[in-house]
């Protein structure tokens, strides 16, 4: 069995596979558009899912009485078809299209013809169908699971344990629990092959706790840049010539409402601090209590100067 590939011309290809932009800034790649809801526009469903809540409502209130308009339409082309209703008002029978729309039937009109019938049937249909789409649309934009997670500014490389050690720091703003927290840190950067191809690389990095049972309060995220981290030998020239970002990715499970959360952050090479040091948010009250003050959660200082 032979099979023939046809081949797409160029201008197919262009459609299927729209141009992507990339652009550097502060140290970052960006995708232009990413993320933003008006890139679904050709995914529906994600686009009702991503679409700010006021133009949501919105849409629905628009669609709402445009339904319900071309109903009346429809109800007026039909002539003297519905019973109490004035003949020729547009008025009666729209608030009769939202009557049979939202399956209300007051009974005081109705249909009295074969044809307003017909219109009924397939009005009450669509109604049907729009209001379980509308109502699915609505729960799962409620119950999408969200994590509140803030992540420091910045990085610092600053030794611990007598090892240059890249730390950064997250914390919960929810103060609830997430149950079985995993913190992953991938380094990305330009890379030339020994073949001298170009690639941009993703390295996992090793930490030195990458799992909590329970996060509720701050994390510091460490990693010991030994001779087997990727940033071993690099330098803050180094860092930004070759492009380097770190992405942060935190996912768990939200104690409140029992399904996995996700939280992302990404440091460019500008972000990532030599020789540099968290503050200390930790303190102790006069009666012996510790206290966390997240006031300082972004403070950093050289390593020469007293925090």
């Amino acid at each position: 069995m032979r099979f023939r590939l046809k081949k797409l011309s160029r201008k197919k290809q262009q459609r299927l596979i729209p141009p992507i932009q990339i652009q550097v800034r502060d140290g970052k790649f960006e995708i232009m558009g990413i993320g933003a809801w008006h890139s679904y526009w050709r995914d529906p469903y994600h686009l009702l899912l991503t679409i700010p809540w006021t133009a949501f409502l919105i849409l629905i209130f628009t669609s709402y009485i445009t339904i319900n308009a071309l109903f009346a339409l429809a109800y007026l082309i039909g002539g003297d078809c519905i019973a109490n209703a004035q003949p020729g008002s547009f008025l009666d029978v729209f608030f009769f299209s939202v009557q049979t729309l939202a399956s209300i039937g007051y009974g005081a009109m109705y249909p009295k013809t074969t044809y307003a019938n017909i219109i009924v049937t397939i009005e009450a249909m669509i109604g049907l169908v729009g209001i379980a789409v509308m109502t699915g649309l609505a729960f799962a934009r409620f119950s999408r699971p969200t994590a509140r997670v803030v992540f420091s500014r910045v990085a610092v490389i600053t030794p611990h344990n007598a090892m240059p050690t890249l730390v950064f720091r997250s914390a919960n703003k929810r103060r609830n629990i997430i149950l079985e927290a995993q913190m992953r840190v991938y380094l990305m950067r330009d890379e030339v092959t020994l073949e001298g191809q170009f690639m941009r690389r993703f390295h996992d990095l090793k930490l030195l706790t990458n799992q909590t049972p329970s996060f509720t309060l701050s994390w510091s995220v460490m990693h010991v840049i030994d001779e087997f981290s990727p940033l071993y030998g690099m330098t803050p020239e180094s860092l930004t010539q070759t492009n380097t970002i770190l992405i942060v990715s935190l996912s768990g499970l939200d104690e409140t409402v029992s399904q996995v959360v996700h939280a992302r952050h990404t440091y460019g090479a500008n972000e990532i601090l030599w020789n540099n040091q968290f503050a200390d948010i930790f303190h102790h009250t006069p009666d012996g209590h510790r206290y966390i003050d997240y006031n300082r959660f972004h403070d950093v200082f050289p390593l020469d100067e007293k925090s």
